[in-house]
């Protein structure tokens, strides 16, 4: 298709860049404007419907209701990582010092087989976590936001039995970084 600003038109012999640059201008333009605020689209969430008083969070001690040794550890750890990674907050020590309290507790952890290897012994399992996760603020107890049963899944490898427990390990690190990192996006996108 040409385009022609001209009385005569355009053909392929007179190239024509003037309108196909004007068009290509106005979307890189409007593009400007969305990115610098104009649209209300961000890349990431930053919490904007929470309130701006709230600054300091305390990640309270998780109730592990597995059979998985320490797993709560893990999974706090974790989130006190993200709540750091996202800048929006400080980590405070205590509860007193908190404007807004994360509780979780852990429900479920299940580990699943994937694959087989030829000998019907597992090559590949699949961790699932489930969650209960509620932010809140402090003094009022107001919910922020809360999931009942948010759900992570982690594959990992099966090699021997020596391996095995340390490829577990490094699949329930990997599972409790990514279920607090999916977590703490779904709390500042307010869903």
């Amino acid at each position: 298709m040409w385009f022609s600003n001209k009385k005569g038109g355009c053909s392929p012999e007179k190239h024509c860049t003037l309108s196909r640059c004007s068009g290509t201008t106005l979307i890189l333009s409007l593009l400007v404007i969305c990115l610098l605020g104009g649209c209300g689209y961000r890349f990431s969430p930053a919490g904007e419907h929470i309130d701006k008083n709230i600054r300091k969070v305390f990640v309270d001690i998780f109730a592990n209701r597995t059979s998985e040794a320490n797993v709560e550890s893990t999974f706090r750890n974790a989130f006190i990582d993200q709540f750091i990674t996202g800048r929006r907050f400080i980590i405070v020590d205590s509860r007193e010092a908190a404007d807004a309290i994360l509780k979780g507790s852990i429900e479920s952890l299940t580990t699943s087989p994937l694959s087989y290897k030829s000998s019907n012994i597992a090559a590949e399992e699949r961790i699932t976590v489930t969650m209960e996760l509620s932010f809140e603020e402090k003094v009022s107890s107001a919910v922020i936001w809360m999931n009942k049963s948010f759900t992570g899944t982690q594959d990992y490898p099966v090699a021997d039995m020596g391996a095995k427990e340390a490829s577990r390990k490094n699949a329930l690190t990997k599972l409790a970084n990514d279920t607090a990192e999916r977590a703490y996006n779904s709390m500042m996108s307010g869903f």
